[in-house]
């Protein structure tokens, strides 16, 4: 029988020959799919890099740093700490891509305060020292270039060394030393400043004179934690009290008493540029346990009481206030203060008058001390027709404290079902006070922050602080004091913070959604509102830390993020380190400004990275001393 015949044999080997050719095209297509995505995995893997914190020696000053050369600008130095900048998801940039260098500004611009330029101040009336008030430059007069360093510059002293000594090439004026040499204000020893603590009222010294205040009310037990020092001159007052822990927001303007806030920086003691003028301070309404003025040649009396009015905004419910010298107890000293006895009488009893016009008790007057306390409420005071005049304040909102004109009327306290009840809710005494849920947050006037958030708050924050640690390792050894938050929301961070030897300045965005700075006073933290889109009110180099988180998320769309950089810059000390929390988007936008800045940078994973996660990366930053 016949085999079946299936087709021809050239047919046949056609067949062979498409099976091959297919089998040989897939294999193809395979080994070069393997071969780039191994290409292609190798392009997009960079090798991790370790920044060194103390590592870095200047470069010039030309502006013609690239960004390749400033990769071999490091110098390590046998004692540096390194900075673990190791991470698990690394974002390019493209390399092609030029990176627009900023150069330095001239040196006349050395201690550069844009918001109070003396010379700007000069066009403004001097009513009510509005001339000293903030004066911001225009968009037409912003820099754009780098504020830099004194030629001599050094690495400040760690706290709390730096309580005592700076350099004195870090801020080159005598003035303070020849002017109030009688008064121990500041002692010039070699190429160092001393500080030995005295000031005008306290000639045997800060500590000495707050011992003196401790007598007359109680400075140790918790019960006063947060304080403001009206015309600090170099903040020794608020120096002293740390020991105490008391933490003091100390501010003066800058004046003829040449750099007194940039002294007090320099030491590692918190303050600010700021004047009592005719715009309210700063800071929200119920925000201090204690403001005290010592010879702070703040016309109290005028006005018909406006700068008591706004002490008293600020003061929380029960709060203190200290004043210290002329006129007080005037009949033992108008001697030696070059003041007739009948002007001093008069400028006293003015005080007293618009004291009891606040319904403010007069605690106690010994020596050249007067206390008096705020009540803790406002029930007796209204009952008893005593807050007649000045007026209770119209105002909806007392903490509105940004560029808000002073009114001469007493600020409405929260009200309360009995005589007996603190005004806003009574805070924890220190530190119980710090983890404790704020009095704001309780009484639901903080809207869309409940007790649970905040519990949160402190949880994600000691974590993320952790983390920190692990990528700025020098925390715990004093060579970082200063610090800011920029967008501070609940004083987590602060909070997270308080195991190291550091202070916080929590900053509040004045355009924030939400107005969180009293509850960060109700912790016992300090703080300030600020608009990002101005410089802030400090000298340059005053910031050994800055930390912001979702601030340029805030003000992408608000003003030019290469500006608050460069004011970023401006405040940053040498060697400086930043550490950003923002969208993956905006951090590649940030380091391709900062390379320009000549800062080392890497944008790396935060402490739980997920891809879901991934918008929250972290970018850590360490500045050159160029």
């Amino acid at each position: 029988m016949a085999k079946e015949y299936n087709g021809s044999p050239k047919h046949h080997h056609h067949r062979l020959e498409a099976k091959k050719n297919r089998l040989t095209w897939i294999l193809g297509v395979s080994f070069l799919c393997i071969l780039f995505y191994v290409l292609g995995a190798w392009q997009h893997t960079s090798t991790p890099t370790t920044t060194q914190f103390d590592a870095y020696t200047g470069v010039g000053c030309d502006g013609n740093v690239t960004a390749s050369d400033e990769s071999n600008a490091a110098v390590v130095h046998p004692s540096s700490t390194s900075l673990d900048f190791a991470s698990h998801h690394q974002v390019m940039l493209h390399s092609s891509k030029t990176v627009r260098q900023l150069p330095p500004c001239n040196m006349s611009f050395s201690e550069y305060t844009p918001c109070q330029d003396r010379a700007r101040g000069r066009k403004f009336d001097r009513n009510m020292l509005k001339y000293r008030e903030r004066h911001c430059p225009t968009k037409n007069e912003l820099l754009l270039c780098l504020i830099p360093a004194p030629p001599q510059y050094k690495t400040p002293f760690k706290w709390p060394k730096s309580r005592d000594y700076a350099w004195y090439s870090n801020i080159p004026h005598r003035e303070l030393s020849i002017e109030k040499a009688i008064q121990n204000w500041i002692q010039v020893e070699g190429d160092l400043f001393q500080f030995p603590g005295g000031g005008t009222m306290f000639p045997r010294g800060a500590d000495t004179y707050i011992d003196d205040i401790g007598k007359l009310i109680s400075l140790t037990d918790g019960t006063i934690r947060t304080a403001v020092d009206t015309g600090c001159g170099v903040a020794s007052f608020g120096a002293y009290l740390l020991k105490r822990n008391i933490l003091t927001m100390s501010f003066a303007p800058r004046d003829t008493h040449e750099a007194q806030v940039q002294f007090a920086l320099e030491r590692g003691v918190p303050a600010m540029i700021g004047i009592m003028g005719s715009q309210r301070l700063p800071y929200p309404a119920r925000a201090f346990d204690l403001a005290h003025c010592s010879r702070c040649l703040i016309p109290w009396q005028k006005y018909d009481g406006l700068y008591l009015a706004e002490v008293d905004r600020i003061l929380r419910p029960g709060g203190y206030w200290v004043l210290s010298g002329p006129p007080i107890h005037w009949k033992k000293f108008w001697r030696g203060w070059e003041r007739t006895r009948e002007d001093l009488k008069l400028e006293q009893d003015a005080i007293e008058n618009v004291a009891k016009r606040l319904c403010w008790k007069k605690v106690i007057e010994k020596n050249d001390l007067l206390v008096w306390q705020k009540p803790i409420n406002h029930v007796e005071c209204i009952e008893s027709k005593v807050l007649k005049t000045p007026r209770i304040c119209k105002s909806d909102d007392p903490d509105t404290a940004w560029y808000r004109n002073l009114e001469a009327c007493v600020t409405s306290l929260p009200e309360v079902s009995s005589s007996d009840d603190v005004a806003g809710g009574a805070v924890k005494k220190w530190p119980a006070r710090a983890y404790a849920v704020p009095p704001r947050i309780n009484s639901g006037s903080t809207p869309g922050i409940t007790a649970e958030k905040f519990k949160e708050d402190n949880k994600l924050w000691t974590e993320r602080v952790v983390h920190y640690k692990r990528i700025i390792s020098p925390l715990p050894t004093g060579r970082y004091r200063n610090i800011m938050d920029m967008n501070a929301h609940l004083g987590g961070f602060a909070a997270a913070m308080l195991n190291y030897p550091v202070w916080v300045m929590n900053v509040v965005p004045a355009n924030s959604d939400h107005n969180t700075l009293g509850v960060i006073y109700e912790r016992g933290f300090i703080g300030t509102y600020q608009d990002w889109c101005e410089a802030f009110s400090t000298y340059p180099r005053t910031y050994d830390l800055i930390h912001a988180s979702g601030l340029f998320t805030i003000y992408q769309d608000r003003c030019d993020i290469t500006y608050i950089l460069l004011e970023m810059d401006r405040i940053l000390r040498p060697e400086g380190t930043v550490i950003f929390r923002d969208t993956v988007e905006l951090l590649v936008k940030i380091k391709s400004i900062t390379d320009g800045m000549r800062w080392k940078s890497q944008i790396m994973d935060h402490e739980k990275w997920t891809l879901q996660s991934r918008e929250n990366s972290c970018c850590c930053q360490n500045i050159l001393d160029w």
